[in-house]
This record gives structure tokens, C-alpha cells and sequence, in this order.
């Protein structure tokens, strides 16, 4: 995959390969970031069965298949590792939805596919070292009118400081500055995107910090930390995830309509 991937084809292979069965998103879920989007997608999405929807790094399949149960979208989705398409497969099997899968390159010919009503992508722009490059191959598979969803986990403020530290590795597939609300103006003047939705969601997330690349003392101590926080803290006061911002918050997502 080109244009400034910080990640390599490998890595998606052995991440999906671990992944035993695929889970499905349930409307009653408990994760604080999947609930917000829940209620994101009933306010902003069209209620209209048929309309062609397109998940973009689709791998493992969870919100794709979400959104053509909940909404009847005709669901298709792209991704260039092959393990991580087989377990999309599994995961709508599961849902007993269809889907057709392209196993190929985003930046690939793609001249061979339909243009779609949704394009989305959950946790894939920000593996880019150019966000307005790849945000462009979403607006190129998109009708006009049509409505454009971008989802990225927020690894500033805290998080950074944290990862830093715990999971510098994996800290360093991520480009911070896909993460940043203010940077996302560049891609919507020079698309021509109209904003529906956007803004910081899920409040704080210890949970993230779960892993530990150097299993120091200290390191082991802060993960611990962490974990006291989320079981005497995040999960009892979960009105608390309703305060966010780029500083502490776990995600920040997008819509958009092209005009």
C-alpha cells in the first residue's frame, strides 16, 4: 500500500490471524465509544434500504455489517490483507448479511468498481502520513450527495504520554496528526465536503493502555494504574464519558455529505 503507509501488510495479516471470531456490534453495547456511534449513525444516517454502502479497510467487519442489519444497506467493503477479508467473511456470516469484498489495494486500479452512496472508515486514515491523500480515495468512490464517514482512535493528549512510554511501537503506526479536529479543515475546503457530524466522542479510555511493549517495573505499575481507573472510575461514573476533548477523549469521528 502506498502514499505514506505507516504500516505493513504483514502486521495486518498476523492482527487478524489472531482474531478467533469476529464480534458482532450489538444496539445495547457497553462500550462507551461503539454506543456513542450508535446513536451518531440514528441521528445522521439516511433510513433507506438498497443504498450502497462501502467500508474502507473493512477488516474484521464489525461496523459494516452493523450498519446493513440495522439500515438494509447493500454492504461492500475493500481491504488488501487477505486474512483480515477471510474474517470478514466470518463476521457476516455470523450477522447473516451479505457482502461483496474486494481484496485488493486502496490505491490500486479501482476503476472497475460502482460509486456508492457511503463511504466510511473506522481506524485507517490515520495509518497515513498524508490525511488529505487518502481522505481523496474515500471522495473518489462516493456519488455526489453522497455521505462520507471518517472514525480515528485519539492518541493525543494523555494517550500520547502514556503510549509513549507503554507502546512506542505501536504508537508509531499512527500519524497524531490525523487526530487533531482543527487539521480536518484541510481535506473538507479542498473536497468540497459539507459537515453533518463532527467532534471528539467516548470520554476517556483506560482501557487502551492494556498493552506493554517493555514490561519495566514502572511500566507495569502505570498499566496497573490505568486499570484501577477504569474499574473504580470510567465504569462507575460512566456519565463522565460524556465530556470530551482532544486532550483525554477516545475518538473522533466525522460525516460529511459531497457536494
Amino acid at each position: 500500500m502506498g502514499d505514506g503507509c505507516l504500516t505493513e501488510k504483514a502486521h495486518w495479516e498476523n492482527r487478524w490471524k489472531r482474531i478467533r471470531e469476529p464480534k458482532e456490534i450489538q444496539r445495547d453495547t457497553k462500550h462507551a465509544v461503539n454506543s456513542e456511534l450508535v446513536k451518531i449513525f440514528d441521528t445522521y444516517l439516511p433510513q433507506q434500504t438498497g443504498l450502497k454502502i462501502l467500508e474502507i479497510g473493512g477488516a474484521p467487519g464489525q461496523f459494516l455489517a452493523y450498519l446493513a442489519k440495522e439500515f438494509g444497506y447493500s454492504a461492500h467493503a475493500i481491504d488488501y490483507s487477505t486474512i483480515g477479508c477471510d474474517k470478514m467473511r466470518e463476521a457476516f456470516e455470523i450477522a447473516n448479511v451479505d457482502v461483496t469484498i474486494y481484496n485488493r489495494d486502496i490505491f490500486g486500479d479501482l476503476s472497475d468498481l460502482p460509486s456508492f452512496d457511503i463511504v466510511f472508515s473506522m481506524g485507517f486514515i490515520e495509518h497515513f502520513s498524508d490525511l488529505d491523500s487518502i481522505v481523496g480515495k474515500h471522495v473518489e468512490l462516493l456519488k455526489k450527495q453522497g455521505i462520507l464517514l471518517l472514525g480515528v482512535p485519539n492518541y493525543r493528549g494523555i494517550s500520547h504520554a502514556v503510549l509513549k512510554r507503554l507502546a512506542p511501537r505501536k504508537l508509531s503506526m499512527h500519524n497524531l496528526e490525523t487526530m487533531d479536529i482543527k487539521n480536518w479543515e484541510s481535506f473538507e475546503k479542498k473536497y468540497g465536503l459539507k459537515m453533518i457530524f463532527k467532534d471528539y466522542i467516548g470520554g476517556f479510555n483506560p482501557g487502551r493502555f492494556r498493552g506493554c511493549e517493555n514490561r519495566t517495573l514502572k511500566n507495569v505499575l502505570i498499566r496497573f494504574f490505568f486499570k484501577i481507573v477504569r474499574i473504580f472510575i470510567t465504569d462507575r461514573f460512566a456519565s463522565l464519558r460524556r465530556f470530551n476533548s482532544i486532550y483525554w477523549s477516545a475518538y473522533l469521528f466525522g460525516i460529511y455529505r459531497k457536494v
